[in-house]
């Protein structure tokens, strides 16, 4: 009986061991899902590459970049393309929301992907190359377009899509809807949501770094990574009006701490704004003639302050602010340039701050006190005994004050308190006698 009974048990197991295994693969099938809205830069390249590591370190399905972006730095979108031909996890790029857009650099992104698909109401395409923070002569422009379109074509056939589109896309600018790029081998698919999406490409194959693979996302667990606070804050600040801001604020908070010595707090924050716009700045185009502009400008404000030149100086700073400012994330990409709205507000708030209060400022320092020991000094008042330079007693202020003078002063003279020392004044006679 007990033979029969050991018998039965190793049988079920054996029955059993199959269905624990699938049970099992099912649970641990997961898809990691990141979100990237907004201009491809260094956090974004940062956020991308450390979400396609950590989905390789967990082994998951797949990971997904949900991307709307009107394009960015060539030097984050390569390296962005480099995790992702990296990555032994497959990466699907879906450009979503409907509305949502893969422009320049996030054209070639998607086409980079080992899964290309967008939503309804989104489009591709536009990734001519622009120049950055320079201008580009017609030699250097050809170059530039020519590695462009050569490094596109080369991503499109590696992923088997359109190469004629691919190249159009960077010589000639085109742009594709969903619709277009699907019919044009541009995308593998359109999907209205991340649920339709991971059924839509469960059971293809994709070439990996490493192998084929086929993917197994239906009914797989959806873990949302989200940007964390250090990346969510370095993204806000890397914003083109953020860092101008930024700067700006950097400028009054170290001119408060030169013109007021010991204010400390002033300095602080000024020194803390400007080390943020200059990490932005490395993020940004920046067009130095345009930063100079607004040096420029500062110190106009700074000059009509101390020298009176009815209003040209202040004229001739606002025209170099607005210019400067204008310029200063000049390029031919719409998406990275300082706002009207922000610049206006910046410019007329920087001429009132230099003119008014500054101004208000330069004259307090300049008024002579009127109270303290340095209160004393040219006030008048009279000998009470005769004045040597070895000492005598005068009042000043109804108060009686040990004084010496370099010339011999009579009782009952009017003084005049020329400097003080401890609680000694030295005087000298104005040659008024008391009435």
């Amino acid at each position: 009986m007990l033979r029969k009974t050991i018998i039965f048990l190793f049988f079920l197991v054996i029955a059993l061991l199959p269905t624990a295994g699938i049970s099992a693969e099912k649970q641990q099938r997961e898809v990691i899902v990141i979100t990237v809205d907004g201009i491809i830069n260094p956090v974004s390249d940062e956020f991308i590459s450390k979400s396609i590591t950590k989905a390789n370190e967990r082994k998951v399905e797949a990971i997904v970049i949900e991307l709307d972006t009107p394009g960015g730095l060539d030097t984050s979108m390569r390296s962005i393309i480099k995790s992702i031909l990296g990555s032994e996890v497959p990466v699907v790029v879906f450009v979503h929301p409907s509305g949502a857009r893969a422009a320049s650099a996030g054209a070639f992104i998607t086409i980079a992907a080992h899964i290309a698909a967008m939503a309804p109401q989104t489009n591709i395409g536009a990734a001519h190359p622009v120049g950055i923070g320079e201008k580009m002569d017609k030699a250097m422009v050809e170059k530039v377009t020519n590695d462009a379109a050569a490094y596109m074509k080369s991503l499109a056939k590696k992923r088997g899509r359109n190469t004629k589109w691919a190249e159009d896309a960077v010589r000639k600018s085109i742009s594709s809807t969903a619709d277009e790029a699907l019919k044009e081998n541009v995308i593998d698919l359109i999907a209205n949501n991340i649920n339709s999406l991971l059924r839509d490409i469960d059971g293809k194959k994709v070439q990996t770094v490493v192998s084929e693979k086929v993917l197994r996302t239906a009914g797989a667990t959806v873990i949302r990574e989200e940007m964390g606070l250090r990346h969510k804050i370095l993204d806000f600040i890397s914003n083109p009006n953020v860092a101008y801001v930024l700067m700006l604020l950097g400028f009054y908070g170290l001119f408060f701490e030169l013109t007021n010595p010991g204010a400390i707090f002033p300095g602080v924050v000024g020194g803390i704004c400007l080390i943020l716009a200059f990490y932005a700045f490395q993020t940004l185009p920046v067009n130095y003639a345009g930063l100079l502009l607004i040096i420029l400008a500062i110190i106009l404000f700074i000059l009509e302050v101390q020298i009176v030149s009815h209003g040209v100086l202040t004229i001739g700073g606002i025209i170099s602010m607005v210019i400067g400012s204008i310029m200063l994330f000049e390029t031919a990409g719409p998406f990275i340039r300082l706002s009207l709205y922000t610049v206006l507000p910046a410019v007329i708030l920087t001429a009132l701050f230099f003119t008014v209060v500054v101004g208000l400022i330069l004259k307090a320092h300049r008024r002579r006190p009127v109270t303290g020991l340095e209160g004393l000094i040219e006030e008048q008042g009279t000998a009470i005994t005769d004045i040597t330079p070895a000492g005598g007693m005068v009042l000043v202020h109804g108060e009686r004050w040990s004084a010496y003078s370099d010339e011999p002063i009579a009782k009952g003279e009017k003084i005049i308190v020329e400097s003080v020392s401890g609680l000694k004044v030295k005087v000298k006679k104005t040659n008024l006698k008391e009435g």
